[in-house]
């Protein structure tokens, strides 16, 4: 079990088991009965193609343990936009934060306007890496509850709910947080 302000990595896969994408470190904040809290801030970035960056503004991430989804909240001047992953439900082990990228993609803007990013990396993997029907309905299915909850100002898209977690990392003890930032 974590402690807040612990430092976690995480890593994300492609259907076929191969990996996807690593955060070098996150800042934990929460683990509730559905989903991990974790900060991005400034945080590299590694992409199976070798490309590697670093995260510009701090992000609220809420990995879900039972839907298909995570939420990556990011923090910026004009407001928060979100960057929502359809992903397999995510894992805490010894080693890191886990789950499968399944492509589709929701970016909703502060305005709340919403696209849907990726359709064709989605298709191209369905059937390059024989995504299941039964997976594929799950997926779509999830991409509706993400986008109902993003209407609806539910989990993360509730501002109450962020600040409280952006107050929380920000509280963090000072020396604590320049460990954190190394």
């Amino acid at each position: 079990m974590l402690e807040i302000g612990e430092q976690v990595f995480i890593q994300s896969f492609k259907h076929d088991g191969s990996l996807h994408r690593t955060w070098a470190k996150g800042t934990f904040l929460e683990e509730t009965a559905d989903f991990y809290v974790v900060v991005t801030y400034k945080t590299l970035v590694s992409e199976a193609n070798g490309r590697v960056w670093q995260t510009r503004e701090p992000a609220i991430c809420f990995f879900y343990k039972r839907l298909w989804f995570n939420v990556i909240s990011m923090i910026r001047k004009n407001g928060v936009t979100y960057y929502c992953n359809i992903a397999s439900p995510s894992l805490l082990d010894e080693e890191a934060i886990k789950n499968i990228d399944y492509d589709l993609d929701l970016k909703v803007f502060p305005n709340g306007d919403m696209i849907v990013l990726d359709e064709d990396e989605f298709e191209r993997h369905c059937i390059l890496m024989n995504y299941p029907e039964a997976l594929i309905k799950i997926l779509y299915q999830q991409l509706d509850v993400l986008g109902d909850m993003a209407i609806n100002r539910q989990g993360p898209f509730n501002q109450e709910i962020l600040d409280r977690y952006y107050v929380l990392y920000l509280g963090l003890d000072r020396e604590k947080q320049k460990n954190i930032e190394k």
